[in-house]
């Protein structure tokens, strides 16, 4: 019983990330509504969670080894990863995928790249 217990607790605060991040994308959207006076004293409230920074990764692929081939890596060796040239890359944000996107060249510096969200990802959990 202490198991399933335990169980339960460790999902609650991934359900309640996953309602504050509905919650917190619903009054987003409401402010963006709001005619020009209501929407400045609510992005007062807003300010606040925009200055927390979070940890962005772009996941380009995963793979699996075992230890010893981990320690005869060295330069120049290759890691063949389980996505293909082409397949969209992953969005994770603080350790949770948001969106998939695909890999571009930055517009305004070719040296450099960029990803383009082609999808977002639902936060809510399907009971």
């Amino acid at each position: 019983m202490s198991q399933a217990n335990a169980e339960v607790e460790a999902d609650q605060p991934d359900e309640q990330l996953d309602r504050a991040i509905e919650e917190l994308r619903g009054v987003l959207q409401q402010e963006e509504e709001r005619p020009g006076g209501a929407a400045h004293t609510g992005s007062a409230n807003t300010s606040i969670i925009m200055d927390i920074p979070v940890d962005v990764q772009i996941v380009l692929g995963t793979t699996e080894m075992p230890v010893s081939e981990l320690m005869a890596l060295q330069k120049g060796s290759t890691v063949a990863l389980d996505r293909r040239i082409g397949e969209p890359v992953d969005v994770v944000v603080n350790g949770r995928k948001i969106a998939r996107g695909e890999i571009t060249v930055l517009e305004s510096d070719s040296s450099r790249f960029g990803i383009r969200l082609t999808e977002i990802i639902a936060t809510t959990k399907s009971a």
